[in-house]
Parts: structure tokens; sequence; C-alpha cells
């Protein structure tokens, strides 16, 4: 199953009804016709707001269309604005073009949210759901929590930005977590690939091992593969073959691009002007025939685009023509695939100079047609192609000279020269044509993929040497889920006798102070854990008491001792279907794990309904709801308490933090400690998180504590500085 933002045919509405035609892109030319071989099913929007009971035609396709309807604004601020006004520019390292606009980032999550929904109600039959490219990012988590054991890939045929660029973008967690859904992702090159395992490690806190390529996030892996995309090479060389030949008197240099900015088109109008002006010679005897698909007319700056190229054309045709010739020859059109080959195979110069360019099809299009007299191909080293393509002259689309000069020498190269570099390229695109390009991701998207090891003492060391230096450690640990697994009662949630002695070993140390910061009741978690010397906070911080700190007990608790009774009787009529209600002195937890997933939701809109109008604050934990007073303390909160008593106004000057929690109760902790510790959620992947890491499981707890606890001893002086 094939799932992009458009069809392989865009709809028209004409007078007798809809009216279809291919869809332009490289996404489109490289996958239709694998479709229309193997069969499957496209899902994609058809380019046209379709009105009520109006469908798509599918006759006489190979493989199923099922289309997904978009309003006119969801086109507006979906497509042209956050994917086309935002991304494109972004992730073609131009940030400086793009806009963050708040009202684009929500329709763009919508639509991605409605591809998805079209996604899931076939994705049971299909073996793999094949998701592309930059529309579609958030799509693959909507899936996932809809078809939980589909199979996903997603395929960027755009660059992937470096680290610096892409963090400026306000909802980079968001785009993140939304590829990390799937079991495969692939790029063009390495340096993309490079790029995201970077994201993914240095925003999301992720787990990535390069030499595996595979990315774990949280309980979530996914394998990353590199997938140079192919051409129909064979069906390039027929066209090019058979198309019409007509005769021309000067030697052809040819760019082919859609109209955009990453193209490059100005520089390599430029570029061949300055060629003019250093080699005169080839005044009369060449032209630049300069190829610009319409494209996104509807955007300002594309439209600012094609004027900056009229005006360029102008000027450098009226600096150097002559009676009989002009040196640039610019189309603003479309043409059909067969007389587009004919110019391909007609060209002595093929000038691909992009910016920016995820891969450039217009290359190896080229070389395909390349039937005849050899030319020579130009590439922009900024492109993806340049990586493979090495016999093609390369250059630097923003160094005009050394443009220049390579056109010249692409002019002047002998034959023999021009014939081997062709062959050679010719040979590479031919074996790893589009048929190769799907067979490897399809087989790699096959592939059953195994987890990273368990966190090693090295990869913890790498995380937290630079950190932790020399300075004694204060550190904050969650209990269920964290220091224990879930268990389907609190009762049952008991520490394993090795993780008992790593937190042991922590709190033997002079230069480390422990604290356990718990949703259960003061009392219960000071019994379950019962080791002494331990700061114990209770009921989310709101009672808290060990070490060498005062007692602490809000003030505002006593306000409060009747009416949670009160919230208790009623919540416990309220129980039923497995769910019961544990109370914890001034809080309580009613917990639905037992509750079956139909009846779930509905329960819980009652009890938290029940929960506000007794003037408490429902928060979601896991399978649970805590009803909480609302006066203004949490997590957070408690921390910040507990690090004052022990270290005084000035702690984050005396003493480093480190917070380890797998619960929403601790996300007000991971939001408080931001900047100032190293904050690890522990579990799914599934929720967002304000932490700096992630660890998959409890066993990875226990892994850090014991390098905690081996780790060697803080400088005296600053241990002494603490105190």
């Amino acid at each position: 199953m094939v799932v992009s933002n458009r069809l392989p045919f865009t709809y028209t509405r004409a007078g007798d009804g809809l009216k279809r035609q291919p869809s332009p892109g490289g996404l489109v030319s490289a996958l239709e016709p694998v479709l229309r071989r193997r069969g499957g099913t496209w899902i994609g929007w058809p380019g046209v707001e379709l009105k009520k009971g109006e469908r798509v035609s599918t006759r006489a396709d190979k493989y199923r269309i099922k289309p997904v309807a978009l309003s006119e604004n969801d086109v507006a601020r979906y497509y042209h604005g956050f994917s086309n006004r935002t991304l494109w520019p972004l992730f073609h390292s131009l940030p400086a073009l793009s806009r963050f606009e708040r009202k684009d980032w929500n329709t763009y999550s919508e639509v991605n949210e409605c591809f998805a929904e079209a996604t899931a109600k076939h994705a049971a039959d299909a073996g793999l759901v094949w998701i592309h490219d930059y529309h579609l990012m958030l799509a693959p988590e909507f899936l996932r929590s809809m078809s939980h054991e589909a199979r996903l890939a997603f395929f960027l045929h755009i660059p992937f930005p470096p680290y610096d660029v892409f963090r400026l973008c306000p909802w980079d967690h968001e785009l993140l977590r939304g590829l990390l859904a799937c079991n495969l992702i692939g790029f063009h090159v390495e340096s993309y690939a490079r790029n995201f395992f970077d994201c993914a490690e240095r925003i999301l806190g992720a787990r990535v091992d390069r030499g595996a390529m595979v990315v774990e996030h949280g309980d979530r892996v996914a394998r990353v593969g590199i997938f140079p995309i192919g051409i129909e090479f064979a069906l390039y060389q027929e066209k090019a073959m058979k198309a019409r030949r007509e005769p021309h008197r000067e030697r052809i240099v040819l760019g082919v691009d859609r109209l955009d900015y990453t193209k490059g088109i100005p520089e390599r109008i430029r570029a061949f002007e300055r060629l003019l002006e250093l080699h005169p010679r080839h005044k009369e005897n060449v032209v630049f025939l300069q190829l610009a698909v319409p494209s996104r007319s509807q955007v300002a700056e594309y439209r600012e685009l094609k004027s900056e190229i009229d005006e360029l054309v102008g000027r450098v045709n009226g600096r150097f023509a002559t009676a009989t010739w002009s040196p640039i020859r610019y189309l603003y059109r479309s043409l059909g695939q067969e007389r587009l080959c004919g110019m391909y195979r007609d060209a002595d110069v093929a000038l691909v100079t992009p910016l920016r360019d995820g891969m450039n099809l217009v290359a190896k299009e080229y070389v395909a047609c390349q039937v005849d007299d050899p030319g020579v191909l130009i590439l922009s080293q900024m492109a993806g192609a340049a990586e493979t393509m090495r016999e093609a002259l390369l250059v630097n689309p923003f160094d005009l000279d050394e443009t220049a000069r390579q056109i010249h020498r692409a002019l002047t190269m002998e034959e023999t020269e021009r014939a081997s570099r062709i062959a050679s390229l010719r040979r590479r695109e031919r074996r790893d044509d589009v048929e190769a390009w799907v067979n490897q991701f399809l087989d790699v998207g096959a592939e059953e993929q195994a987890g990273l090891e368990p966190i090693s003492e090295d990869e913890i060391q790498g995380w937290l040497r630079g950190y932790v230096k020399s300075y004694p450690l204060c550190v904050f640990l969650d209990y269920d889920g964290t220091l224990t697994p879930l268990v389907d009662h609190p009762s049952k949630a008991r520490l394993a006798p090795e993780m008992r002695e790593a937190l042991l070993a922590c709190a033997r140390r002079d230069d480390t102070d422990l604290s356990i910061v718990s949703g259960r009741a003061l009392d219960d978690i000071r019994r379950i854990v019962g080791e002494s010397g331990l700061i114990y906070a209770g009921n989310h911080g709101l009672e808290v008491e060990g070490g060498a700190i005062d007692s602490f007990r809000h003030e505002d608790l006593i306000h409060y001792g009747e009416r949670i009774q009160e919230l208790t009787s009623v919540l416990e009529e309220l129980a039923s279907d497995g769910a019961w209600t544990e109370p914890k002195g001034p809080t309580l937890t009613f917990h639905l794990r037992s509750v079956p997933e139909r009846k779930r939701k509905r329960l819980m809109e009652k009890v938290r309904n029940v929960i506000m109008e007794h003037g408490y604050q429902p928060r979601d934990a896991h399978a649970a709801i805590e009803a909480r007073p609302p006066i203004g303390w949490d997590k957070g909160r408690a921390v910040l308490h507990i690090l004052r008593e022990c270290y005084g106004p000035a702690w984050s000057e005396r003493v480093r933090v480190i917070y380890v929690g797998d619960d929403q109760t601790d996300e007000d902790a991971f939001r408080f400690l931001a900047g100032l510790a190293m904050t690890f959620r522990v579990g799914s992947a599934e929720t967002p998180t304000s932490a700096l890491r992630r660890l998959p499981n409890v066993e990875d707890v226990r892994s850090l504590l014991d390098w905690i606890g081996s780790r060697p001893p803080a400088d005296p002086a600053l241990l002494h500085a603490s105190r």
C-alpha cells in the first residue's frame, strides 16, 4: 500500500465531469510504473475538492485508488502552507524562507490524521504500508495508534536537514515522533540518515546505533536505510531512441527543472553568463536551453522566482544576442515525455545544479537518454545524486566561476572521455533502476528488526560524564514503572534484589543523595522501599520526609480531609468492570487497568467529571486517574523544595541532578528541571515527553543506577561546598 500526498493522477473538473492526467513529480514517476506491474493500493489526494457523492474513476488501473478528500482550506494550509512554506525550505536548508504558523501546523496535523484514518481501513490487508514524503510525517504515528500491528515504512524524497536547521521548527519533536512510529525509515543518501540520527538523539533523547542503522525510541525500534532512488531506465532509453530528431546548428547546454527556488535556476543563468564572459569563443556556437515546468504558482515565493528568471533571461539575451543568435532559450511549460527524452538525447551538456536536492532524477533521465553522441553531465554537489554519480563533473552551484569553467570543460571534452564517463553512469543507472530500488526497500521492509543491546556502561558514561564531572549528585526516582515494572495491582510492585542493591550502592556514597518521588501515600512508599537515609516524597510531593531535611506537609491539605472522603465514596460506587479506588490520604487514584478497553473511555469521562465536581483536579496516569487538591503543587515543586532544603538557593551551582520517571506526573518535574538536570522517561514512546532521554524499561534504570553507584568519587572541595 502506497500512501502519498497526491494520487498518481490529478483530477480536474470539466464540463462533462472529472478528467485526469498523470501527476507531476519524481515520486509518481518512480512508483506508478511499479504499482502498475505489481498491483496494490494507492491512497492520496485527487487534486480537486470532491462534491458530495462525487467519485474518482479507477477504471483501467492495475491497482486500487483510494482518494482522501481535502477542502480548499486544507490544501491552502496543509499543502501550500506547512508542507511547502515551512518544511520544504527548511529541509532544503533555506530556513530564512520558512514560515512557522500555528494554524498551518494544526491543519497539517489534522490532514495527516485524515490520511491515517483512510489508510487504517485497508492496512490489515497490506503486507507493508509505505508512506511517502514530507507531507505526511505525522501520519505514521496516527496510523500506529489505530493499527498497532501494521508494518509501516516511510521514505523521504527530499533532504533531511542538519540538527541546527531542523531544530528551528517549533514542532521538531512531533515530526520525529511521527517518523519513529515506523518499522523502517528510508533516505536517499547516507548524509541525510546521519542528520536524522543526530536529530533523533539530540532532540528526542533516542538511543542511536549508527553502525547497525537503528534508532530506539522508548519501547520502539526503527530501522534506518539508505535507498538511492532510480528511474525507469529502459523506458527513457526507448523513448530517446524513438524521439523525433530535429536539426540544430548550435551546441546545447540543457537545464530541466520544476520551477522552484531550490533548483538554482538563477545561479545557473548567471554561471552561463559568466561562461560567455570568460570564454567568448562560445558566443553564437552554444545555446543554453532552460525548461522550467510551472509549479506552486499560488505561493508568492514562486511567483517572485519566475519574475527574477524572466528578468535574468532578458538581461543576458539583451547583453549577448546577435541578429541570428540568442544565448538563452527559456521555456516555461510542461513537455511530453517523448519530446523531453529527445531533448535529453540531443543535449551536449546537462546542467543539473540545484542548490539542494533530495536526489534529482533529471540527472538520471539525461544519462538514460544518452544513446547517441555522448554528452556530459554537470551535477551539483548539493544533490543527493552526487553521492553515486561520481563520473559527472561536480560543482558548487554558488561558485559561478567554477561552474562556468566546468561548462567550458564539458563543451571541450574529448569524445573518449565523454564516452567513458557516460558509459559508467549508464551501467550503474541501468542496474540501480526504480524496480531495483523498490525491491531493495521491500526486502528490507519485510525483515524483522531486533532491538538494540541493553544499555552499556560506556553508553551511560557518554551521556553523563560531561554533565556530572566531579560534582556530587542528587538523584530523584519515581517508583512504579521506574524501579519496578508496572503490575495489575500496586501491592505486587516489589523491588527486585538487583534493583535494591543498585539503590543501596548509590545511597551508601557520601557524594550522592537519593530521593524517591512517588504518587503513592508517604507511609506506603516508605514501607515498600524500606531503606533509611533516603528522602521520600509521597502523594506527588505533597508530603516529604527523610534524610537530613525537616518533614514537610503542604499547609493547604488540612482543607481537603473531609472532601476526599466524600469523593472516595462516590468513586467507589462508580467502580465496575475491574476498576477500583486507592485512597492515599490527601489524594486518591482511580485504577482502570483491568477495565476492558471498550468500556474504559466512557468510565474515565465519568470519573473526571466527578473529581472536578468535588473540587479536585483529575490527572491522567498509567491506566488510572489521579485526584489531586488544586493547590498548585506537583512533583516539580517538590523537587525544588528538596533541592533548596538540601543545598540552599544556589543548588544548581553545587550539585548535579538526575531525575528518572515513567508517568505523566513526572512530566511536571521534567519541565521544571529543563536545562538544569539530566532527565529520563522510562517506557512507551507513545506519549510525548519533556525528558532529555528515554529508557526502554526498568532494567535500563538499574544499569543507570549501577553506573551512578560505581562512578569515580566527587571532588572533595565540591562535595564540601554542596553541604
